[in-house]
């Protein structure tokens, strides 16, 4: 196990999820931050802008191109999607180790990719050296792995939910539904109207009905557990919440199954999956500011159905503090270091 430090560069360090990653990073015992970017604001002290963070970082930000991230031993890229797939090929060719939080690498088929990001991919020979960082499924290859595609947050808390049902067989792959809610950062710090305190407060919505690009994501780690395509219906929600995540997922069931015993066994060894007694409810606010994942798997009157009840912090499991989790496994340290965060009540 490694116990030296390694030195860390963030790039794109002013959104919710690049803030998020200083807080965490700021107490790693073994994470040495070098470089913080941001075009808009190179010069600017990053505690000047984060007032939490003073303190705790006492870096500037630098302007990207005037970085010298290749000295860094990873690199987070904490930036809007396809940003990352600019530089990812230059940056491993001089042995950087690279995470990134957006969606460049999280999909396998560079066609598939393109259609839902509407862009066209810059190093498409990279996606199938990718892996895809969710531990609890790809946990031996992130640990050899050069480049971690980590997870967006929908995908987190549906994937974790469906998993162990999958993975046994139990439900019909044809037909799930992932019912799922998100606090208003999931949509990043930015002024959009739908985003204002007086849109998002006191109300609640569905969006992207007809498709949300973390559909083709969710897809593929779900076939991946199956072993065969899967039929999914995900509807998202804005809810005037800031933080969480609540994913309501449904199944048919195909055979008889102790789903509790199911559940905690397959999670038994997970430090950042809880799973819940019989006839729980999780809360978003019972992980708020944290890395947990905690569920809850019902059978209502007995029938055919199972329903799953998986919640998550959106900015902390659902994108840093998973890329945190993955950045351990990658360097070979415990791995929940930095991240035995007690959530935060009320």
């Amino acid at each position: 196990m490694q116990t030296s430090k390694i030195k860390v560069g963030i790039v794109g360090g002013t959104g919710y999820t690049g803030v998020e990653l200083l807080r965490i990073l700021a107490i790693h015992p073994l994470v040495e931050l070098r470089v913080i970017t941001s075009r808009g604001e190179a010069g600017l002290p990053v505690a000047d802008m984060f007032p939490s963070l003073r303190g705790y970082i006492d870096l500037s930000f630098s302007d990207p191109a005037k970085s010298d991230l290749a000295s860094c031993d990873l690199v987070f890229f904490a930036t809007p999607n396809g940003i990352a797939m600019q530089q990812t090929r230059e940056l491993l060719a001089a042995g950087v180790r690279i995470i990134d939080l957006a969606a460049d690498f999280r999909i396998r088929d560079v066609a598939t990719w393109e259609k839902w990001y509407g862009m066209t991919h810059a190093c498409p020979e990279l996606l199938s050296e990718a892996v895809y960082g969710l531990p609890e499924m790809n946990r031996e290859q992130i640990k050899g792995a050069q480049l971690v595609a980590n997870p967006g947050c929908y995908p987190t808390a549906v994937q974790l939910g469906f998993m162990p049902l999958l993975e046994a067989g139990l439900v019909d792959p044809q037909y799930l539904i992932a019912d799922a809610k998100s606090g208003v950062s999931g949509a990043g710090r930015k002024a959009e109207t739908h985003i204002l305190f007086a849109e998002a407060g006191d109300n609640f919505k569905a969006y992207g009905v007809a498709g949300h690009r973390h559909l083709p994501e969710i897809s593929q780690g779900l076939t991946s557990m199956a072993g065969k395509p899967v039929g999914l219906t995900f509807v998202p929600h804005l809810t005037p919440l800031i933080r969480g995540i609540h994913a309501t997922l449904y199944g048919r069931l195909n055979k008889e199954a102790d789903l509790q015993a199911l559940f905690e066994q397959r999670y038994a060894n997970e430090r950042f999956v809880d799973v819940l007694p019989r006839g729980a409810h999780p809360e978003t606010r019972s992980v708020r500011g944290s890395n947990q994942c905690r569920i809850a798997v019902h059978r209502p009157q007995g029938g055919d159905t199972v329903v799953v009840l998986s919640v998550i912090d959106n900015l902390v499991k659902g994108a840093a503090g998973q890329a945190v989790q993955n950045m351990n496994i990658m360097f070979g340290f415990a791995e929940n270091t930095g991240l035995e965060i007690v959530p935060l009540l009320p």
